[in-house]
């Protein structure tokens, strides 16, 4: 990711949850539950762009280790801070990039990607980049906001489009389409309502020889 998206996202830190939490916040608490459920028993979960932790403190007590990381110094003080405050001391944190996040081929049971796939520049490399820390058949949970998902949704993405650079506007077909044409296999969908919906699609890491055979025609580079 960029230096600019890191500052982007450095500044906007202090206002994230008043933000997510106002006109667009409706769907989170089901996109919790959902992911939660979704990783529950794990032993060891990555969460990507975990920003202030929404996601991490419902996600920590039902699995062994959370790895939380994010772009931005400022989003993780702020999620240490809620794990204080909830006094949950299984989850370790770390900045890092979604393209290179440094961690062993097939070390993670779990990986959570909330609400940044339609972030990502480049989203093949940012799945591919996933994919390589999951173990095979680990899962690879991906609540995001749905953009284009309804005519409301369509007008509301274009206002928050004047101060927030998306990369892509996802329906929920269009989702779970781009992770299986990047070798995941979709074992459950949902889309939650509200103004912008969320799509949560729960995947699972095919193994190494299906995913050397996928067509190369499904998979176009910064789609």
């Amino acid at each position: 990711m960029s230096e600019s998206a890191r500052e982007f996202w450095e500044k906007t830190a202090s206002r994230y949850d008043r933000i997510t939490k106002g006109l667009i916040g409706r769907p989170l608490p089901r996109a919790a539950e959902l992911t939660a459920n979704a990783v529950r028993g794990a032993d060891r979960v990555l969460e990507v762009a975990a920003g202030t932790g929404l996601l991490t403190t419902a996600v920590a007590p039902g699995v062994g280790t959370v790895v939380a990381t994010d772009l931005a110094e400022n989003m993780l003080a702020i999620l240490r801070d809620r794990l204080a405050r909830a006094k949950i001391s299984n989850v370790e944190t770390a900045r890092r990039d979604i393209y290179e996040l440094g961690y062993p081929a097939g070390s993670f049971d779990a990986a959570v990607a909330g609400n940044v796939l339609h972030l990502v520049p480049d989203l093949d490399r940012a799945l591919d980049a996933l994919c390589s820390v999951l173990r095979p058949g680990g899962k690879l949970v991906a609540p995001t906001f749905v953009h284009d998902e309804t005519l409301r949704s369509r007008v509301l993405s274009r206002l928050f489009g004047a101060f927030m650079v998306m990369h892509r506007r996802f329906t929920a077909a269009s989702l779970r389409h781009a992770l299986e044409r990047n070798g995941l296999r979709v074992v459950r969908s949902e889309t939650i309502r509200g103004p912008i919906p969320i799509a949560f699609v729960e995947a699972v890491r095919a193994p190494l020889d299906e995913r050397a055979t996928a067509p190369a025609h499904k998979r176009s580079p910064g789609n």
